[in-house]
């Protein structure tokens, strides 16, 4: 059955208990996933991502039906789930989970995918879209934070953040936490400082620092830093760059373990990479294995909030895991 993600405070959570969110907004997803903890907030979530299912999934049926002692109530997360699932969910599904909220959360699913289908034609299930946010939704959210934090901020600002979100209201509280940062610290925000910090004007040494150490190129590492003197706006800066060109790195490192081909990697690659930049990509690529590269952007996400706690040493913090990283041995 689909329902609207507006109609989703209207559900009877323990009657509605099996629920789908799909779409390329994760950032909604997300925010309407805390909604619902909010409701159950009594309980702890217990997360698993889809290959843990598939694999262990005799062990998930049973703790999805199995009564605790401990736990009332129970909450199922499923993160990154795609058509793999259909099966073993189907066989849960049709069991009645009593005392049990379950939710899977999907990227964009194609109108013929067998997941969306399952959920979509059941009366039972609740299957509910996330599209990409247009601008006039996101300036909102964005005035509406600002409204929060008591800071006046023009229109033509609002607008420039807001081009920066690619429709997605995660990437727009991610830049609006970085803002905010910078105001607390900084009080006034200038247009200029708005420029750098989401990033519009392109740091050409922030970028290239990034994919050296990626790249495990000490020696030019060295030199970039000599060259440059970060401050501690910069390290949020450098963080969300690292973090965007790692996430892209990931989906490299993953192709090229499937084709085992440096070049095909390179020259198949969507969106197209730059000629000046393919030799570098193929060092980062031949640097890091898929597992790895996560392993560093859960590293990455826990270090921007080492940061925001340590503001005054965050150069010295920035600086001890771009060395970190880059001396490391190739991960092959």
């Amino acid at each position: 059955m689909i329902i609207k993600s507006y109609d989703l405070k209207k559900l009877d959570l323990n009657k509605n208990n099996i629920i789908l969110f799909y779409g390329q907004n994760s950032g909604a997803k997300e925010e309407e996933i805390s909604n619902i903890l909010k409701i159950k907030n009594k309980l702890t979530p217990h997360h698993y991502e889809e290959k843990e299912v598939i694999e262990n999934s005799g062990d998930f049926y049973n703790e999805i039906n199995s009564n605790s002692l401990f736990e009332e109530e129970k909450i199922f997360i499923i993160k990154r789930a795609t058509d793999k699932l259909e099966k073993i969910l189907q066989e849960i599904t049709e069991k009645d989970l009593s005392n049990t909220l379950l939710i899977v959360n999907a990227e964009n699913l194609e109108k013929k995918s067998k997941l969306r289908n399952l959920f979509e034609k059941s009366k039972r299930l609740i299957c509910t879209p996330f599209y990409l946010d247009n601008n006039a939704q996101l300036a909102k959210i964005a005035f509406d934070y600002f409204n929060k934090i008591n800071y006046s901020i023009s229109q033509s600002n609002i607008n420039l953040i807001v081009s920066k979100t690619n429709g997605d209201r995660r990437v727009l509280k991610t830049e609006l936490e970085k803002i905010e940062f910078f105001i607390r610290n900084n009080k006034k925000l200038t247009s200029e400082h708005l420029l750098k910090l989401i990033n519009i004007v392109e740091n050409h040494s922030i970028s290239e620092l990034v994919d050296n150490c990626l790249a495990k190129n000490q020696k030019k590492i060295i030199n970039i830093l000599n060259e440059n003197n970060f401050n501690n706006e910069d390290c949020i800066i450098i963080v969300r760059t690292f973090l965007n060109k790692s996430k892209k790195i990931l989906k490299l490192c993953s192709e090229h373990e499937k084709n085992k081909n440096i070049d095909l990697t390179i020259t198949s690659a969507k969106p197209p990479i730059f000629w000046k930049d393919k030799e570098i990509t193929k060092q980062q690529i031949l640097n890091w294995k898929p597992e790895n590269i996560k392993k560093l952007i859960y590293k990455l996400s826990e270090l921007e909030l080492l940061i925001k706690k340590n503001i005054i040493d965050s150069v010295n913090i920035i600086n001890n895991f771009i060395f970190e990283q880059s001396s490391s041995k190739i991960n092959n």
